[in-house]
């Protein structure tokens, strides 16, 4: 039987070690490849060599940047006192993508998992505590998904920071809009009874 030319399967095997991408999406994205002018392909090789070589973590808050600090930290109109905890870059983005929120953030890198063997050690809570230590920071927002994991590592953090004499929050979790309240599950029902504002 038939099979790709070396370089075909070594680019399919390549492609499968991406999140997300199974055999079949990796062989269609290869073939994809073979089919477009070289120069594109030369030019989707580049941004991802330019991208693993010219980006790396800022030094403040671990989000992605090309010189020691990223934008945001660089950025003298941002509100230093107030820094936004997220777990990944994603979540970082979705908060700047409202255009609402003023502060700084710091990424952790992940959450607290002992069963996958992820440890405070494994994340950026050292770099956090430092920054709080400076005395600039006056309140830290744990934007923290909420799962048991997201959860623990708030609970974790809460217990660091708020000796330090840091206002420790988290964002109003809920219903989400257009939601229905009778296909709400429990604890998104009391979270959101529990994150209540006057009108």
């Amino acid at each position: 039987m038939a099979g790709y030319p070396r370089a075909v399967a070594r680019l399919v095997e390549a492609l499968e070690r991406l999140p997300g991408i199974g055999p079949k999406s990796a062989q269609r994205l290869a073939l994809w490849m073979l089919r477009q002018p070289s120069e594109r392909v030369t030019a989707m090789a580049q941004a991802f060599l330019d991208a693993v070589t010219q980006v790396h973590l800022c030094e403040v808050c671990g989000f992605f940047a090309e010189t020691d600090r990223c934008t945001i930290c660089a950025d003298p109109r941002r509100e230093a006192q107030l820094v936004c905890v997220v777990a990944d870059a994603r979540e970082l983005l979705a908060i700047e993508q409202t255009g609402q929120f003023p502060g700084l953030y710091h990424v952790l890198g992940g959450v607290l998992s002992p069963l996958d063997g992820i440890g405070p050690e494994e994340l950026s809570v050292a770099g956090l505590l430092d920054r709080v230590g400076g005395g600039t920071i006056g309140e830290t927002i744990l934007a923290l998904n909420p799962t048991p994991e997201g959860d623990t590592t708030a609970a974790y953090l809460a217990r660091l920071l708020k000796p330090r004499g840091v206002r420790v929050t988290r964002p109003a979790m809920g219903l989400p809009v257009g939601g229905e309240l009778s296909y709400a599950d429990k604890v998104t029902l009391e979270r959101a009874l529990a994150g209540r504002q006057e009108l």
